[in-house]
């Protein structure tokens, strides 16, 4: 089964971390990725830009609204994914405590759905 890994810190966490940090936490996150691989988990992953880059569309009433920023109100944002393969959840969730963000901000694991064609 498929599980999203939703990467979720508070803006400015990243921007705050002492270069040589900010680079040993890119260089784990890719040997992490690397080794999902190497164990069949991994499907894809990426990180994502700021919020400021970011913008919402809603669709109401067949007309179109688009803002700026992500349209939840939260303290945390969505930062990065990583999409895995897992026999269940357990498994999901221990694959998920090794994400080197988690350090840093949240992981929220979600069963992906499968939709019918």
């Amino acid at each position: 089964m498929r599980y999203l890994c939703a990467v979720y810190c508070e803006p400015g966490t990243l921007e705050a971390l002492p270069a040589a940090e900010k680079t040993t936490l890119d260089r784990d996150s890719v040997a992490y990725d690397v080794e999902l691989q190497r164990q069949g988990h991994y499907i894809a992953s990426d990180a994502l830009q700021p919020v400021s880059a970011a913008r919402t569309v809603r669709v109401r009433r067949s007309r179109a609204t688009i803002v700026d920023g992500p349209f939840a109100e939260t303290k945390e944002h969505l930062g990065g994914f990583i999409l895995i393969e897992a026999k269940d959840m357990n498994e999901a969730l221990a694959i998920a405590e090794k994400i080197p963000m988690a350090k840093y901000g949240t992981i929220e694991v979600r069963p992906v759905m499968k939709l019918s064609s």
